[in-house]
């Protein structure tokens, strides 16, 4: 439960201004603290850290890896400054947009300045300590970890289920033959999870010095084609082969006539139970090492989660089935009874859920954009039926921004609505700031505010089309709109609704 009325900021790490391409864990990131901070701000929330694949469309919630982190947000600025890289290695600088990340040329570029980082710390001599008890302290996930993307560069991309059967079931003479063949492409994957760790820590330090919390992401599902699967077979959903019989996603809905189909193998909770739910508490050690808080995407599959049989095209012919409920959070509480988890309640909830809302104190969401319908009174987004305990939201990554929301989707009902319930018209750069204002009074200890919907963009900044493959996770600040932010205008908003 969150006791403390505040706010803050939704911007993921990879939508900061940078001249390389991609956001990153360098100056403009400290900077963005800066103004987090100026503006009295008490929360950063940011998309999960975890790495991305182009394969994947480079999304954060499809990773190959649920412990490493994206290593294309280590910040050359940062390496120049810890002297693993010299300003003649960044040249030649490609040309890279501002305004979006073209994850292809930002991953070449990247891999050229990783490699010469590389070579200089292999000439450097004996590793330095912080490298070796990186190692060590976290030698019961690196290891795996950089074995598999080693031996996903050495198969060419392939998917570890079509990779030769002593190394796809992890016999323990073909692994260590591996682990031979490729040493120095795993020592390479290690160093870089150790700039990646080292870079986001002393960031996260700075945040705490200011008072900035960060709110992290945990995916509910992982990839097929992940360490963790390849890792843990048994605890997921497989056939002899190693094949998931079903697959994640949600039934139809007035969104999508034939719902969504995710593809993400899904969890066999009673092996899991008998285990202790052991992958999962590791799971949520390392989210507390690397945030102060975290959501947890589609939540309600600890209650009943929806599976597909594999092979469908679509995702109508699932069933619903019991999650791990009480059973499994009694269990997270006595091993972590200070963690603070924000529940991504969205969606059609049941009582199952509320329960585990209500017994463990989660805040739940709750999104503005959602609020303006046909059922405007009752609705569960709108600000008068809030409760105190959860975090209010004018949209995420997932939703339209908030001036996109009003000129491409919402009915000329939804915006009467909208127009009688803040007490008059306005045009649609007005409409952030009229929602902003509604979340900040609100009740809600917490409302975070994505960046798109402070600098007032439209539809061109959304970040995530569901269910859609192309374009999305791509959008950026310039340095330009960074510039003119009004943190000033959100200082005095924050401060005069009771949340600086």
């Amino acid at each position: 439960m969150i006791h403390t009325r505040g706010s803050g900021v939704l911007l993921h790490i990879t939508s900061l201004p940078s001249g390389y391409g991609i956001g990153d864990f360098g100056p403009s990131a400290y900077r963005f603290v800066d103004a987090l901070t100026e503006a009295r701000q008490h929360y950063w929330q940011i998309l999960p850290l975890n790495p991305t694949r182009v394969e994947h469309a480079s999304s954060p919630y499809y990773s190959p890896s649920a412990f490493g982190i994206n290593t294309l947000l280590i910040s050359p600025d940062q390496l120049i400054r810890d002297e693993f890289l010299r300003q003649a290695d960044l040249e030649p600088l490609p040309g890279l947009p501002e305004g979006w990340v073209a994850y292809e040329a930002v991953a070449w570029y990247k891999d050229r300045l990783f490699s010469a980082a590389y070579q200089r710390f292999l000439h450097a001599g004996p590793p330095e300590r912080g490298y070796e008890e990186f190692c060590s302290r976290n030698a019961w996930w690196l290891e795996d970890h950089a074995l598999f993307v080693a031996l996903k560069d050495h198969f060419r991309g392939q998917e570890w289920n079509r990779w030769p059967e002593g190394i796809r079931t992890r016999q323990p003479e073909s692994l260590k033959e591996m682990r031979r063949l490729l040493a120095d492409r795993i020592q390479k994957e290690k160093f870089l999870q150790y700039l990646a760790a080292r870079q986001w820590s002393a960031l996260h330090r700075y945040c705490t010095d200011l008072g900035v919390q960060v709110i992290g992401d945990i995916p509910i599902y992982v990839a097929y084609d992940s360490v963790d699967v390849w890792r843990n077979p048994e605890i997921f959903k497989l056939d002899e082969d190693l094949r998931p019989t079903v697959v994640a996603g949600v039934p139809p809905d007035i969104f999508s006539k034939t719902g969504q189909l995710w593809g993400n193998p899904v969890y066999d909770w009673p092996a899991l139970r008998e285990r202790g739910y052991d992958w999962w508490m590791r799971r949520i050690r390392r989210s507390g090492e690397l945030y102060d808080l975290f959501r947890i995407d589609h939540f309600r599959a600890f209650a009943d989660y929806y599976e597909i049989p594999a092979g469908d095209k679509t995702a109508e012919h699932g069933t619903w089935v019991d999650g791990p409920g009480t059973d499994f959070f009694e269990v997270l509480a006595r091993q972590f009874p200070c963690f603070a988890i924000v529940a991504e309640d969205l969606g059609a909830n049941t009582p199952a859920v509320q329960v585990l809302l209500d017994r463990f104190g989660f805040p739940g969401m709750k999104i503005l954009l959602f609020a303006f319908g046909e059922g405007l009174p009752r609705s569960a987004h709108i600000p008068h039926n809030y409760v105190p305990n959860l975090i209010c939201y004018t949209g995420t990554h997932d939703n339209n921004t908030a001036r996109g929301w009003f000129e491409e989707e919402a009915s000329e009902e939804d915006k009467q609505r909208f127009f009688a319930y803040i007490g008059r018209e306005v045009t649609a750069d007005e409409v952030p700031r009229e929602l902003i204002l509604l979340a900040m009074r609100s009740v809600a200890r917490t409302s975070i505010i994505p960046m798109q919907d402070i600098l007032g963009l439209g539809a061109e900044a959304r970040m995530n089309y569901p269910s859609t493959s192309d374009g999305n996770w791509e959008w950026r600040m310039t340095p330009a709109e960074f510039a003119d932010a009004p943190f000033d205008r959100l200082r005095r908003l924050t401060e005069l609704c009771g949340r600086a």
